[in-house]
């Protein structure tokens, strides 16, 4: 054990974890399955599930037993977002791209493996994609994504490969093997910004470009369309030359 993991609070840790457990595809949980995915005893989540559940963030429908997160859940990230002021800060720039190139904008950071939005100004039913504040998505197969990648540590970019492990295919666009994935990011630097054509979803294009904090990316500027409703050089085009000037206004050096 090194010297800060006796500082570590394992109950919050695993309190945490559960909570990342939900998702599209796991609405509701047992303590079984619970139990499983974090590879503990049931005894373990039994007693952070009743803690959760005292604490609002959590319910247990009384009949199947199998617990779903509630809407508290959302106080935690929005308290980040709230901190960060992307709200008050940002969305007049975003609603006025939008409204100059008549298509979606978002705002967004990286977290992990995943892009979390911050920002929305976008058209309704424009993309089939339902975009809301919080929204994760896997980065290498976003335009935002890649391009917030693109300008991490080589340590990060090595890690998303460890143990020689392709990248999660979404369409037959995306990119899932090392040497083309480093190649896309190579180029992203070298342009400045990053197109995804169809690589999460078969119906989605988007260009994405940063924003600066300090001389470093923190955050990227993205825009999405319908890939058959818009012409083939929408993208770079129209939109790029908007959020460009967008991101240079909202980028401090």
């Amino acid at each position: 054990m090194s010297k800060e993991d006796k500082y570590i609070a394992n109950s919050l840790k695993r309190g945490l974890q559960v909570i990342k457990l939900f998702d599209e595809n796991h609405e509701t949980l047992s303590l079984v399955e619970i139990s499983k995915m974090l590879n503990v005893s049931r005894t373990i989540p039994y007693r952070l599930m009743f803690t959760l559940q005292d604490m609002g963030y959590v319910k247990q429908d009384p009949l199947t037993k199998r617990y779903q997160l509630t809407p508290k859940v959302m106080e935690l990230g929005f308290s980040y977002l709230s901190s960060l002021r992307f709200p008050q800060l940002f969305q007049p720039y975003l609603e006025k791209a939008k409204d100059d190139i008549k298509a979606s904008c978002y705002l967004s950071i990286l977290d992990g493996t995943e892009v979390v939005y911050v920002g929305v100004a976008s058209i309704p039913g424009l993309t089939s994609i339902n975009v809301n504040p919080g929204l994760r998505l896997p980065a290498h197969a976003t335009a935002n994504g890649k391009l917030l990648i693109a300008f991490q540590s080589d340590q990060y970019i090595n890690d998303l490969f460890k143990n020689g492990n392709l990248l999660e295919q979404f369409t037959d666009t995306t990119y899932t093997a090392k040497e083309k994935f480093m190649e896309e990011l190579e180029q992203i630097r070298e342009k400045g910004y990053a197109i995804s054509k169809k690589e999460f979803r078969a119906s989605v294009s988007s260009v994405a470009v940063p924003v600066y904090r300090n001389n470093e990316v923190f955050a990227a500027i993205n825009v999405a369309i319908p890939a058959n409703a818009f012409d083939s050089d929408f993208l770079e085009r129209e939109a790029l030359p908007t959020i460009l000037a967008t991101s240079k206004e909202l980028s401090i050096f």
